[in-house]
């Protein structure tokens, strides 16, 4: 009797095979095989687990951000006090009222009285400025505009009782000598350009232009002299006497206000008023000038003056440069000049060194 074939036992599954390697203890197998794996809770072998931020990191976060904000809102008083005061260092010092020479710098042509005539009278009105210097270097400018600076100076010495002193640096002619004259006193280098007492007239003739272009200027006026010193033509014999007239009234203006600033007679500054310079070195003998010195000097000396003992303090008004969104808000003029000033062609009257 054939016996049956015997079917061979099944391998016992229920105990899993060992495994041929044995994975480190921070490594994890995905829980299915594709298409169900999905990524391994835990991290991965060979990148450490992330650290939690500490506290002390969320700490420094935030006080950093209170640092800032703290900085930008001194920063807006700092600015707003600074605007209500006028000045460049408001400090507390310049709150507290210490005792400090105001410095006013006249640079180049003088054309516009108003920003130097309020720095002026800002600083005469300030307590804690003991006097004021104006630091010079200026051919001079408009003749109207140096007079006003003139008498603002001369306002706030007879008003305020507030010493005001001149120190030229290279040059302080014509007019920023006629403002100088104003002052108590005035300071200048050996090498320093001063004087230039005299009224000068000047526009410019274009009528050959207009010619060479076949172009013709249309006036109507009435008035002899209405249209004197029409650019487009010269002048007549009546028209140069009648603008001469005018220089000549200026310039005994010139003279007699000089003469009262440097405490002496018309006669004795009218022979120096040619409208020629002099240097500092000149200028002593001639009495246009008090003393040689730089700035350093005419510091020195004034608070000393005051009774300032020591290092004084100085001050600026201050800085009024604008920033190119000031410039596109206030106006596009500085820019793009207005085309209707070219035709601007008036006769102007300097106090102005050539």
């Amino acid at each position: 009797m054939l016996e049956e074939p015997t079917t061979p036992p099944s391998p016992d599954t229920s105990t899993p095979p060992p495994a041929t390697a044995t994975a480190p203890p921070t490594a994890y197998a995905p829980l299915y095989g594709p298409p169900y794996a999905q990524a391994a809770p835990y991290p991965v072998y060979g990148q450490p687990p992330r650290r939690r931020r500490s506290a002390w990191f969320w700490v420094s976060i935030l006080g950093g951000s209170f640092a800032v904000i703290a900085l930008l809102i001194t920063a807006m008083v700092w600015a707003i006090v600074r605007d209500l005061n006028g000045d460049a260092s408001a400090s507390i010092d310049g709150l507290g009222g210490g005792a400090k020479i105001g410095v006013i710098d006249l640079d180049g042509v003088i054309l516009d009285a108003d920003k130097i005539d309020t720095q002026i009278r800002k600083f005469g009105d300030d307590s804690s400025i003991k006097a004021i210097i104006l630091h010079i270097n200026s051919p001079g400018g408009g003749a109207a505009a140096s007079q006003e600076i003139y008498n603002e100076v001369v306002r706030v010495r007879q008003e305020k009782h507030k010493k005001i002193v001149a120190s030229v640096e290279s040059l302080g002619a014509s007019g920023a000598y006629y403002i100088a004259s104003g002052c108590d006193k005035i300071y200048a280098n050996d090498a320093s350009v001063v004087g230039s007492i005299g009224v000068i007239m000047e526009w410019t003739n274009y009528g050959d232009l207009l010619k060479w272009a076949r172009l013709k200027s249309v006036v109507i006026h009435a008035g002899t002299l209405k249209d004197a010193g029409d650019p487009t033509r010269e002048m007549t014999p009546a028209e140069q006497a009648y603008f001469q007239s005018i220089v000549d009234n200026m310039y005994g203006q010139f003279v007699h206000d000089v003469a009262i600033g440097r405490h002496t007679t018309d006669d004795k500054i009218r022979p120096l008023a040619t409208g020629q310079v002099w240097t500092g070195q000149q200028a002593i003998p001639l009495g246009l000038i008090d003393k040689i010195g730089g700035f350093r000097v005419a510091l020195v000396d004034t608070a000393h003056s005051v009774g300032i003992s020591g290092e004084p303090t100085v001050e600026r008004p201050a800085d009024d440069k604008k920033g190119l969104l000031a410039v596109l808000t206030d106006g596009s003029d500085d820019l793009f000049p207005n085309p209707s000033k070219l035709l601007d062609q008036a006769p102007g009257f300097y106090f102005m060194w050539r």
